[in-house]
């Protein structure tokens, strides 16, 4: 049975009882249904966008590619990560359906010995213009599966009115400690809705 983590828990990634050769993160969420009036105007639809941010030892994303494509950010307009062991499957508009919504593979064998850790971050597209935050998504959670399928934890995020006008959040981060990979639940909300802005503390 899955580990369900609480917000700032730390776990390791056990080798042992898992294949680690591939880890899927799944991201999923739930746009709140609300009671609408016949003539109430149509709901745009949330298009939520999952990232990975790789940082080098210091704590920084070292390449910013090409105006951020074939460098250390993996996100909807460059989803694989020119190293070939971090990629992105796709992008869910909508966040309707069961299961995963957006998913990252890490082929954590493969990933360059310069990396150390990888922050994981959801952002709601034009969340600002259209209103959209947070606050209003139920059912969020991130999780990482094995190679075999096996999922091996979970992080629900909590819904309650700090994430009113958030429009952004930094999940979680994988990272590098004397050989082994660790995972940390983290769900700190950002008032933005550009990971570019996010990214601006990473760079050095």
């Amino acid at each position: 049975m899955a580990i369900r983590l609480q917000k700032g828990q730390t776990i390791n990634l056990n080798k042992e009882q898992n294949d680690l050769s591939q880890v899927t993160i799944g991201l999923g969420w739930d746009v709140r249904k609300e009671k609408r009036g016949l003539f109430s105007p149509k709901v745009e639809d949330y298009d939520l966008d999952a990232i990975a941010f790789l940082l080098d030892s210091d704590g920084k994303v070292a390449d910013l590619g090409d105006k951020l494509i074939g460098g250390d950010v993996v996100f909807f307009n460059s989803l694989k990560h020119p190293s070939g062991s971090i990629w992105l499957t796709g992008d869910n508009r909508t966040g309707e359906g069961e299961g995963d919504d957006e998913q990252i593979i890490c082929l954590l064998n493969k990933i360059p010995p310069r990396y150390d850790k990888i922050i994981f971050i959801v952002t709601i597209y034009q969340g600002i213009k259209k209103n959209q935050h947070f606050g209003m998504v139920e059912n969020a959670f991130i999780r990482a599966v094995d190679a075999k399928g096996t999922e091996m934890f979970r992080y629900d995020l909590s819904t309650d009115s700090s994430y009113n006008g958030k429009h952004s959040m930094i999940f979680a981060e994988l990272y590098r400690r004397g050989g082994e990979w660790k995972f940390r639940a983290l769900g700190d909300p950002e008032d933005t809705d550009a990971f570019v802005e996010i990214l601006k503390r990473y760079v050095k």
